[in-house]
């Protein structure tokens, strides 16, 4: 059986004799390379270095993550291609539980035990139908989603047998391209059609975007109510609840989604988030120290954990445990980055309280220091830094703090949150001060990339965005005129790959940041031109057959 040679494939499974048993049969299906691992962490590292065709991955997983929440880390973090195809290898027991755990599964399931013909049919059948996907999938991640929708649309007319598949990928196309209102009627018609889980989430966020919550809200409590594994749709409906500030319930709703997912640390990151905020200080000790337990030997670990459990902690008035826990995370990530200035910020905090003024001033320098160095830390820990430096008579820093959150905050809302910190401590003018001063040197920095492109200086301009992208990434204003720079640029000056993939990843960045943004589709429109005056589109792939 030679029908599968040249296809790759990677084996996740935590016990030696059954990835062997594996191997051995993918060896019998024509498979010849094939990589095998025995943990989440392990497989991570293989899928940063090189793309499989193919993977396998044992559902009981050990070390406190099953397979379901691998396969979100991997999407999360876009690790895997389009193309690949990725089977959850399962007991019949669990497959109930796992098959309607999240949004977006599998390619498929094998139930426990198989044979290598049971896994032939498995693999043939799912790359029959990713042949038929392959044009699609190729456009997409050229960044030629346009051109995606029009193939799915002549894959529903040419692969009938396909047609909700193709549907469902051109709701999300829109979706990805800002036109929630062009993707609605399509899950509308998906759910008439079969009702389907993933439609009515998918109409749900149509509405979420649009800000209309309440029907939004709706949906998804019946989503909750039908369905108690769909993870998914407990994640959204809190977001629902956030949007319009019942963070109580938003805090009740991934609770219960914690319960029935318990190891994914993302979600529970953000239940320990939600809880501080909210001011529940014993649900969020409870929840952050899980966080940093479980992440702790992740690839995907974060120094900002920590800070966020001795925030709880020192708000607790348990300084000592706090201490305790910076000196873990200087023990536990000393090569991370941002370490360094996390462990200033959380110690800060722990100074402030025991009154240690000379640590606290010692601190709070190299923390203020260091927070210029780290555009990527969270807005909520910057501004509890400039909080305790207002409190502790460093207001020129605590302004160089805020000024540069207000200067990368997504929406007003962010530049309230930076506002509240000064107005909070009877600053009320210098907020107003500090918020102008923010909004005009982000105009400028827009107006100066505008005016070097005018005057034909078209690499300057892309010089000048690129630098204004590094020290304000989560501002979209900044971002969308970054992807424009880089356009102009590639259309005047000519073709370069570096450039070319860094359009699309300030495209992906304003469609992330502001995905309703009505200028959206025209600067796709003109990153297509690019692409076709240069002929970048797609290659067309010869698909390998099964048979």
């Amino acid at each position: 059986m030679n029908e599968l040679d040249g296809l790759s494939a990677l084996i996740i499974e935590p016990h030696a004799g059954m990835r062997a048993t594996i191997h051995n049969m993918l060896t019998l299906c024509g498979l010849s390379k094939v990589d095998h691992v025995g943990s989440s962490n392990q497989a991570i590292k293989h899928l940063g270095t090189k793309p499989y065709d193919l993977i396998l991955c044992e559902y009981g997983l050990e070390g406190g993550q099953d397979g379901q929440q691998l396969l979100e880390d991997i999407r999360h973090h876009k690790l895997m291609p389009l193309a690949t195809m990725f089977f959850m290898v399962t007991a019949e027991g669990d497959y109930g539980k796992v098959v309607s755990a999240a949004e977006l599964g599998p390619t498929d399931y094998i139930l426990k035990p198989f044979t290598a013909d049971r896994l032939l049919e498995r693999i043939a059948r799912a790359l029959d139908k990713r042949n038929v996907f392959l044009p699609v999938y190729r456009l997409m991640e050229a960044g030629s989603q346009r051109e995606a929708i029009d193939a799915c649309l002549d894959g529903e007319a040419r692969h009938p047998r396909y047609l909700v598949d193709f549907m469902r990928l051109r709701a999300e196309l829109h979706m990805f391209l800002g036109e929630p209102e062009q993707a609605e009627p399509l899950y509308r018609k998906l759910i008439e059609t079969k009702a389907i889980a993933w439609a009515r989430l998918g109409l749900a966020k149509t509405l979420f975007l649009r800000e209309r919550y309440d029907e939004a809200q709706d949906i998804l409590e019946h989503l909750v109510d039908s369905n108690k594994n769909f993870v998914d749709a407990y994640d959204w409906l809190a977001r629902t609840h956030e949007a319009v500030g019942a963070l109580d319930k938003a805090q009740e709703v991934l609770t219960d989604a914690v319960g029935v997912s318990p190891h994914a640390v993302r979600r529970l990151r953000k239940l320990g988030e939600t809880a501080l905020e909210a001011g529940d200080h014993d649900t969020a000790e409870k929840i952050l120290k899980q966080v940093v337990s479980k992440a702790k030997y992740s690839e995907f670990r974060d120094p900002q954990d920590h800070v966020l459990l001795v925030q709880t902690l020192v708000r607790k008035g348990d300084p000592v445990q706090a201490a305790a826990v910076i000196r873990d995370l200087d023990k536990s990530m000393a090569f991370q980055k941002h370490t360094t200035v996390c462990s200033a910020i959380a110690s800060s905090m722990v100074h402030e309280y025991t009154g240690n003024e000379a640590r606290l001033n010692e601190a709070l320098a190299s923390a203020l220091a260091g927070s210029r160095d780290a555009p990527e830390l969270r807005p909520e820990l910057k501004l509890e830094l400039a909080r305790v430096a207002i409190e502790n008579r460093m207001e020129e820093g605590a302004a160089e703090v805020v000024r540069e959150v207000m200067r990368n905050a997504r929406n007003g809302a962010g530049v309230a949150r930076a506002m509240a910190v000064f107005e909070q401590a009877g600053q009320a003018e210098l907020a107003q001060k500090l918020a102008q001063e923010s909004r005009q040197q982000v105009v400028d920095l827009v107006a100066g990339g505008a005016a070097r492109a005018r005057e034909g200086d078209f690499k300057g301009a892309v010089v000048l965005m690129q630098e204004a992208v590094g020290k304000l990434p989560d501002n979209p204003q900044v971002v969308f005129n970054a992807a424009l720079a880089v356009l102009k640029y590639l259309d005047n000056g000519g073709w370069d790959e570096r450039l070319g993939q860094q359009a699309l990843g300030y495209i992906a960045g304003v469609r992330r940041l502001d995905p309703v943004n009505p200028k959206l589709p025209a600067l796709a429109g003109l990153h297509q031109q690019i692409l076709k005056k240069y002929g970048k589109g797609s290659p067309v792939a010869q698909p390998k057959k099964a048979g």
